[in-house]
């Protein structure tokens, strides 16, 4: 479980803005690209859906595990969607899906991952999980569950595993602390928002922890032209500072921003 506690520290679990179940995987396997360690070596999107049209991955209490395998080397990661409505997934006990666990599996992490899908089944037996995943409020709660299930699987205590989550509060105060620096902003700053921008074509996904400003930002018709050639602008009242940028295959930019509010 240790790459399910990597996700939940950097940031890789999100709501889902969909109950579709193509358009849901398609959102996660564009969550993964956008890892800078990947690179454009595969068309995530087209083998994650390649490989779930021969085999589905609904392995019961409200819970899947789609996968793709890429012939290279590299580490085993994830990324994790919650739907609080679900999905119609087709798993095999027919309920709907209101967790989905995306692995990126290179070949020789293998037996790596089949190790920690043999301890995510472990804890899923022993578990209410569907009545929790059902009855969660928010991600911060489902955050909560997750963690507990990391630390049955992998033996570790609950404090251990908070410390990691600790790190990432950390590494946002960091990110603050280096803006401020970088640029002139007024003397009254509500907070920062850092989050990524995957842009292709005329489409932008906005991955944050802050849901409403995701939603905010990619339904804002000014958002998208700013990130495509600006590198300071306002968009839906928030002042837009880009960080960085990579460029990845079929056209798609991830950029690296932050937003915040003066008050």
């Amino acid at each position: 479980m240790r790459s399910l506690l990597d996700a939940l520290q950097e940031g890789r679990l999100v709501e889902l803005p969909e109950v579709d179940k193509p358009k849901a995987l398609e959102y996660l396997a564009l969550l993964i690209e956008a890892i800078p360690d990947i690179g454009n070596r595969t068309d995530l999107v087209k083998a994650v859906n390649d490989r779930e049209t021969q085999f589905n991955t609904g392995i019961g209490k409200g819970v899947a595990v789609p996968h793709c395998r890429v012939e290279t080397d590299g580490e085993l990661l994830c990324a994790i969607g919650w739907s609080p409505k679900g999905i119609e997934y087709g798993s095999l006990d027919g309920r709907k899906v209101h967790l989905i666990v995306m692995y990126y599996v290179p070949d020789v992490q293998r037996n790596l991952y089949l190790k920690e899908i043999s301890g995510l089944a472990k804890v899923l037996a022993g578990s209410d999980a569907l009545e929790k995943f059902t009855q969660t409020e928010n991600l911060d709660e489902l955050r909560e569950h997750l963690l507990d299930w990391v630390s049955q699987a992998i033996g570790s205590a609950v404090p251990d595993a908070k410390a990691r989550m600790i790190k990432l509060e950390a590494r946002q105060t960091s990110l603050e602390t280096a803006v401020r620096d970088a640029v002139a902003l007024p003397s009254t700053v509500e907070r920062f928002l850092p989050f990524q921008a995957v842009c292709y074509g005329d489409h932008v996904l906005v991955l944050s922890a802050d849901l409403g400003l995701a939603d905010t930002l990619e339904h804002d018709g000014t958002f998208l032209a700013g990130m495509k050639d600006q590198s300071d602008f306002v968009a839906a009242g928030y002042r837009i500072v880009r960080l960085s940028e990579s460029e990845f295959a079929h056209g798609r930019k991830v950029v690296s921003a932050v937003a915040f509010k003066a008050i």
